[in-house]
C-alpha cells in the first residue's frame, strides 16, 4: 500500500519516528491521517495560554496538513480530541463545530493528565478519506 509523509511548510519540527501526516492509497481514495497537534509552533513555543487560542491554531495546523494532502477539514471522518480539563469542553465545542461543518466526523472528546508540550491544553488528531 503507497504512503506518503505530509510535512506542511512551517510545521513543528519532528522529534521522532512520527509524521505530522501520512496519505495512504486505497485504491480510489486516499486515506489522511493527521497525528495529533498541538499548540506549539516550528520554534517549539506554545502559542498562547489560552484555550480557545490554542484550539483555533490545531485546527489551522490540521488545515494546513490536509491542504498539502489534497484535502479539507470537509473530508474528516473521525476525530480525536484530548483536552487537559474536560471543563475546556463548552469553550472547544462551539470552535470544532465551525471547523466541522460539513463533515460531521464520528468523535471522541476525553480528558487526559499531560500532554507531550507543557502549557498545552489541548491535542486534535484525525482521519480524512478523499477520492482520487
Amino acid at each position: 500500500m503507497p504512503k506518503q509523509q505530509i510535512t506542511p511548510e512551517g510545521s513543528a519540527e519532528i522529534m521522532g519516528a512520527y509524521s505530522h501526516g501520512l496519505k495512504v492509497d486505497i485504491g480510489d481514495s486516499e486515506m489522511i491521517f493527521v497525528t495529533g497537534q498541538i499548540a506549539q509552533d516550528s520554534e517549539g513555543n506554545v502559542v498562547s495560554d489560552d484555550i480557545e487560542e490554542q484550539t483555533e491554531y490545531v485546527f489551522q495546523q490540521i488545515q494546513n496538513i490536509l491542504n498539502e494532502a489534497s484535502a479539507s477539514l470537509d473530508d474528516v471522518v473521525k476525530a480525536q480530541i484530548f483536552l487537559t480539563d474536560i471543563n475546556d469542553f463548552a469553550k472547544v465545542s462551539p470552535i470544532r463545530n465551525k471547523y466541522f461543518t460539513g463533515s460531521k466526523p464520528v468523535s471522541t472528546l476525553v480528558e487526559v493528565s499531560n500532554l507531550v508540550k507543557q502549557g498545552c491544553k489541548i491535542e486534535i488528531e484525525v482521519i480524512a478519506i478523499k477520492g482520487k
